[in-house]
């Protein structure tokens, strides 16, 4: 394999991998499937990618920094197995990465966050989130001021 796919397998499986632990890993995985689909019609390799992003997940939680650089290991192997086989152009593993470069630098910027409460006046904490787990509010209620 030449230099340059070798560059373009690597920085597949190395931007693949970091995408895997944000929340844009739904989208890049759907790219991924379509991606696929010719090459793997039983999505067995989405299954694999699943398990990966799994052990990366759980890896991150235990401090374990070699997981990550075994799954780039594993996926640059992969795109070049499909290059080799040629199950897959160039030009197309091209896009993919900068679909998933493209996906990357999205996910690197922070989003603008707004936050408004209505309604009248609250005496209490107040949540906004998309999702909380595990969260426990311990807070003192003060009677309402009288008028």
């Amino acid at each position: 394999m030449d230099s340059e796919l070798a560059a373009l397998t690597a920085s597949g499986a190395t931007t693949l991998v970091s995408l895997m632990v944000t929340d844009s890993w739904t989208h890049a995985r759907e790219l991924l499937r379509r991606f696929l689909s010719r090459s793997d019609p039983g999505n067995s390799t989405i299954t694999d990618l699943d398990a990966a992003r799994a052990r990366l997940l759980a890896s991150q939680s235990t401090g374990h920094p070699r997981e990550a650089r075994d799954t780039v290991e594993q996926w640059d192997a992969y795109l070049r197995r499909l290059l080799e086989a040629r199950a897959v152009s160039r030009a197309e593993l091209r896009e993919l990465l900068t679909s998933l470069q493209h996906l990357q630098s999205e996910a690197a910027q922070p989003a603008a966050v707004q936050n408004s409460i209505n309604g009248g006046v609250q005496y209490g904490p107040v949540i906004q989130s998309g999702r909380i787990t595990g969260l426990t509010v311990h807070a003192h209620h003060p009677d309402p001021p009288r008028d």
